[in-house]
């Protein structure tokens, strides 16, 4: 059996920051003795900044992004082209294209993915919204930038098949070769997708 080596408190911190994504046990013991040494320095401000978001920070009501504001400041920035809407399943990957500067276009957060195993069906999504935002006659090209696992597929599929009478182009992220990849280290379906989908020099 453990021996308990700190008070309830600093176990119950420890634990929370366990079930962070890319922290196990050892890891979160140490964000805490860490975030504990540089109290004034960093746990008191990094709790402000948690109360600032559980308090201020919402859902976009618009494309699903997450923002102190509401529309996000995605939606309501006049240099966005609105004739481009980029479907994403999560906001990490919302930010991950932004990080990339790829798209000028708007956004819309499915939220997940289709996924049967999972229970995840086309009622937990936003995909009635998503049609919806399609009918509107400034919309030209729907991007579908999910990714390239079964379900994300799956679901780019199922909601391609409901725009088909929204008069707007529907397109998908390209698959295949990644920048800097070498041939000999890519898998099977990296290669066949980059094999189909080539295109002139």
């Amino acid at each position: 059996m453990a021996i308990a080596v700190a008070g309830p408190e600093i176990e119950r911190l420890i634990q929370l920051l366990a079930r962070l994504p890319g922290l196990g046990p050892r890891s979160a013991r140490r964000a805490a003795l860490h975030l504990i040494k540089k109290r004034d320095a960093l746990m008191a401000p990094l709790a402000s900044a948690l109360q600032v978001a559980i308090d201020k920070i919402e859902v976009c009501k618009t494309c699903g992004n997450i923002d102190t504001q509401n529309p996000c400041t995605v939606c309501t920035d006049p240099r966005r082209d609105p004739s481009i809407i980029v479907v994403v399943a999560d906001v990490a990957d919302l930010w991950a294209l932004e990080r990339a500067s790829a798209t000028n276009g708007r956004y819309h957060v499915l939220g997940a993915t289709l996924s049967p195993l999972d229970g995840v069906g086309p009622d937990d999504l936003t995909i009635d919204a998503l049609v919806a935002r399609a009918h509107d006659a400034a919309v030209s090209e729907i991007i579908l930038a999910l990714n390239a696992t079964v379900d994300g597929q799956t679901t780019a599929h199922y909601v391609t098949d409901l725009l088909q009478d929204a008069g707007v182009k529907v397109t998908r992220l390209a698959h295949g070769v990644p920048v800097g990849g070498e041939l000999d280290y890519l898998d099977e379906g990296t290669l066949s997708a980059a094999m189909r989908q080539r295109t002139l020099f």
